[in-house]
């Protein structure tokens, strides 16, 4: 697999939209009392951030399928219009968007613990899908958040099945550690069947494969879907193939403020690359660049006015280093 099936054909993304809630505090929660805290409320939800950053990339049009509550759709759509995405949004006429407070220690790490009301967001179902959707559209994006729920996974089950039938490839981000174990390993992997990427978190991949060790995760989940990207954070990233690890892209420096949406950023600009035709290998370096700015500022979406990469020359096979798969 060299890249998608080529320029001239939109990122469908299918996925959450919330509202996210940012609390940056130093240090341990104080319990029963007061915690100081920086709080900022802004756009979120992994399925749009990774369409905000797959649009940052000169010439790639991203769309987002996505349900909200009425209560913020309007916001919404402007953000994600003003970021470069055409929304595609449903406004649920009973339940409000989904919600996340975001708690973000400001030490060292600047890890981050959510706690989640999904809202409108896990209610996407059959009826929000259609395959005219795919129009003009030369991949689809699955958010992980999609498989934990019933209506959504009904959902996913038609997308991919009318991708199938135009030829569009698959992508699939597990999206949470945590709701993988709820659902269950098994039947996430059978959900997934026949996807053409795979883009685990490494706590994710080990978690899917029962293996402690990241690389050897990654070359088992390659077995089963052609490609292979393991999110690392400040590891880098994996990329496997065929049972194989091929590369192992190494992190671009950053000084983490918020780890907020970091993983979406990669996913973003991994797959706007992967779509414009650059090598796997060297999307997944174009991944570590939007995580390392992701995790320099609050919130999971690009900063306003940031520049936009711009784009790689694709080299032919004949340009390939000396050992390159």
């Amino acid at each position: 697999m060299t890249g998608a099936s080529g320029p001239g054909g939109a990122l469908l993304v299918v996925g959450d939209v919330v509202t996210d809630v940012v609390a940056r505090h130093r240090g341990p929660l104080a319990s029963g009392t007061d915690t100081a805290a920086v709080i900022r409320t802004v756009p979120g939800g992994a399925g749009a951030n990774v369409a905000c950053w797959a649009a940052r990339r000169d010439g790639t049009e991203v769309r987002l399928l996505g349900k909200v509550g009425a209560d913020s759709a309007a916001w919404h759509e402007r953000e994600l219009a003003a970021s470069g995405v055409r929304p595609l949004l449903v406004i649920d006429p009973e339940a409000p968007t989904g919600t996340v407070i975001c708690l973000v220690d400001t030490g060292d790490s600047a890890e981050r613990t959510f706690l989640t009301d999904s809202g409108a967001s896990l209610r996407l179902d059959p009826g929000d899908w259609s395959p005219a959707l795919l129009d003009g559209v030369a991949w689809l994006h699955l958010s992980g958040y999609l498989f934990f729920s019933e209506p959504c996974r009904a959902l996913v089950a038609g997308a991919v099945k009318s991708a199938r039938a135009r030829g569009v490839q698959v992508s699939v981000d597990p999206a949470s550690a945590g709701f993988l174990t709820e659902l269950g390993v098994d039947r996430f992997l059978a959900l997934a069947e026949g996807v053409d990427v795979l883009l685990p978190s490494r706590e994710e991949a080990c978690l899917l494969t029962g293996l402690p060790d990241p690389a050897d995760a990654a070359a088992k989940l390659s077995r089963h879907v052609p490609l292979v990207v393991v999110k690392q954070g400040d590891a880098g990233a994996l990329v496997a193939r065929s049972g194989q690890v091929r590369a192992e892209v190494p992190a671009a420096p950053a000084v983490p403020v918020d780890t907020t949406g970091a993983g979406d950023a990669f996913t973003g600009a991994f797959l706007a690359a992967l779509l414009a035709g650059v090598r796997p290998e060297d999307a997944a370096a174009e991944g570590c660049r939007a995580g390392a700015r992701a995790v320099e500022q609050v919130g999971g979406r690009p900063a306003r006015g940031a520049a936009r990469p711009q784009p790689r020359r694709r080299r032919e096979p004949s340009e390939a280093r000396d050992g390159e798969a």
